[in-house]
């Protein structure tokens, strides 16, 4: 008998829908998560026993408890996502701005923003292919030749130091899904319902971090705050599993990093961790077992919040495992609603197997 035939493994429905539409048409960049932060505690709330904010702005939520001498475990999924930060203000409504987290400037010029927590609108303006020479058309466009223009009736609603995202809406497309900041409100999304369903068999501290997608900043504070025997990171990664894009190219793509429709990425090694192999033998085992599909990411670049919590202290088992997306850190992202089912029903599983002897022995 597999687990999945003694529990009921939480369903991604209409509800939880609705709630990554809210986390992920919400601008939360790096260092200004309010807007997600919010969310999540109205979530949260009903489902923990102790809920606790630090200074960086991480979220510490502890499942019910149901005894004692259970493993630690640590889930963590990022709350921040990429965007920009007006940096000064040149009048009516004129901005320049910064990067903040990995952005290709070459995809900027056109893209219609977010800015604060109020929405105010903007464009990402450069200039039109009208107005520049064939010689300009060839060169790749700077960061400081671009400004967010918001009109001059919106120049006093907007401030140096906001926030701005790309103002691209939740949609459902059926079996993809597609929007901003999918990276990570996925994971945040998954690990709220793992919450809602915390296993008996363990004593669960739900981080949701802050400053990820700026060097895994919150997750360190939060790691040794939390101090966890095991931790998982929950998380979004790039799939490349594109056709080659070379006019007559043939070639097999090797190099997809992860697929769309192959189910959840276990990671056995990125930039910054090597995966702890008990936990990597752990999730490909319950996968196998309760026939969950599952796919190994390419070891190589990248990186998630595991990189910051398996330094911790004496040192945290730590693993990533990530729902595939493409087009990460642009404007949309795309991802197949059955990827996150597969990634929340392994992870799910997966907790539910873990005991103090089995992993330890």
């Amino acid at each position: 008998m597999t687990i999945s035939d003694q529990v009921n493994t939480p369903r991604i429905g209409e509800e939880q829908l609705e709630l990554l539409e809210r986390l992920s048409n919400a601008c939360s960049v790096s260092g200004d998560e309010g807007e997600v932060r919010n969310i999540i505690l109205e979530q949260v709330k009903p489902y923990a026993d102790d809920i606790h904010i630090d200074a960086l702005g991480n979220v510490i939520a502890t499942g019910r408890r149901s005894g004692k001498g259970q493993l630690r475990v640590m889930l963590a999924a990022h709350m921040d996502e990429v965007g920009f930060m007006l940096t000064h203000d040149e009048g009516d409504g004129i901005f320049r701005f910064d990067t903040v987290g990995g952005l290709d400037v070459r995809q900027l010029p056109g893209k219609p923003v977010w800015i604060g927590r109020d929405h105010i609108p903007g464009v990402i303006s450069a200039r039109p292919i009208h107005l520049t020479k064939p010689d300009e058309r060839r060169q790749v466009i700077q960061l400081d030749a671009l400004r967010i223009d918001t009109g001059p009736e919106n120049s006093g609603k907007a401030k140096v130091g906001d926030r701005a995202v790309f103002s691209t809406s939740f949609t459902n497309l059926g079996q993809s899904l597609r929007g901003k900041a999918l990276d990570d409100r996925l994971g945040v999304a998954t690990l709220i319902e793992l919450l809602k369903h915390t296993p008996p068999n363990i004593d669960l501290q739900a981080a949701f971090t802050v400053q990820e997608e700026v060097g895994l900043r919150g997750a360190r504070v939060a790691a040794y705050k939390i101090d966890p025997d095991i931790a998982i990171a929950l998380d979004c990664t790039p799939a490349n599993d594109l056709p080659p894009l070379e006019v007559g190219e043939i070639e097999e793509n090797v190099r997809y990093n992860t697929r769309l429709g192959s189910g959840p990425a276990i990671y056995i090694a990125d930039r910054v961790t090597l995966s702890d192999p008990r936990l990597v033998r752990h999730m490909i085992d319950t996968a196998e077992a309760e026939s969950i599909p599952y796919q190994i990411r390419q070891p190589g670049g990248g990186g998630t919040d595991a990189g910051a919590i398996h330094k911790q202290r004496e040192g945290i088992p730590s693993i990533s495992v990530s729902t595939p997306g493409r087009y990460l850190h642009t404007a949309a992202s795309i991802v197949r609603l059955e990827d996150w089912q597969n990634t929340l029903a392994l992870l799910h599983s997966a907790l539910i197997g873990l005991t103090p002897e089995k992993f330890f022995a």
